[in-house]
């Protein structure tokens, strides 16, 4: 039995992790992430994908979308491409990155004519946008991609994570940390898709909270929300808070 994992909110629960999954946890700068290397597969279906799948190939797909108009008869055409990757490569990237930041990360990608093969075919960036993975063991089956180069408009679940918990004044009173929200959607050109999302909390004290609109990301990103007043995040007491005792003359 397979599943198809979108983001972070469905690897997080699927896998049981708490939403503070990112606490602590380090992503590196994209420029360290090795260029996907693929070639074109021009056959389909369950048993070519079962063959490409045991001589070490993941079957994917990449293809390019509008995402700023609505109205589907005003959209670009989508070019779709069919490839393979390879599967030790595409585990280590995933066990590099992280599973729950893998669908907001954005890599290069070259397709070569074939295994083997010098001949460059097209290169570009992308964003994976559903990973789909065996239930059981946790085995990458199949990718989808989509052409993430600069320019091109994209909406992105992205990960947030919870920075300055060590200085967190609520934290400290033997507060705990609410999570409302694993991720925020966003939409805006690929080149400022962020692969995580940072929520400062060094400065909450009991019962304070983070909003929606007070997070920050870059300026040519859009929250896609119907309420951004709604919290992503609170400080929430572990007991009722005493008041002071007044003092006496």
């Amino acid at each position: 039995m397979a599943i198809w994992w979108r983001g972070v909110r469905s690897a997080a629960e699927a896998a049981n992790l708490p939403a503070a999954y990112s606490f602590g946890r380090s992503i590196r700068c994209l420029h360290q992430y090795e260029t996907i290397q693929a070639i074109p597969r021009e056959a389909t279906g369950r048993r070519v994908s079962a063959r490409d799948r045991t001589i070490g190939r993941i079957p994917a797909v990449v293809f390019t979308q509008s995402l700023l108009e609505t109205d589907a008869s005003k959209r670009g055409v989508s070019r779709k491409q069919l490839l393979t990757a390879d599967k030790k490569q595409i585990k280590s990237i995933v066990d590099s990155v992280g599973l729950p930041f893998f669908c907001s990360t954005t890599f290069k990608l070259q397709v070569r004519a074939g295994q083997g093969s010098s001949s460059l075919v097209e290169s570009g960036r992308v964003l994976p946008l559903k990973i789909h993975r065996d239930e059981e063991s946790g085995k990458i089956l199949n990718l989808v991609f989509v052409w993430a180069n600069d320019g091109e408009q994209l909406k992105v679940d992205v990960p947030i994570v919870f920075k300055g918990l060590d200085d967190c004044p609520g934290l400290k009173k033997g507060g705990n940390l609410r999570s409302m929200r694993s991720t925020l959607k966003l939409l805006g050109p690929a080149e400022h898709i962020p692969s995580k999302i940072e929520v400062d909390v060094s400065k909450l004290d009991i019962a304070d909270k983070v909003l929606m609109q007070e997070v920050e990301f870059h300026p040519s990103l859009k929250l896609l929300s119907r309420n951004e007043t709604l919290p992503v995040c609170k400080i929430v007491a572990t007991s009722p808070v005493k008041e002071p005792e007044a003092v006496q003359a």
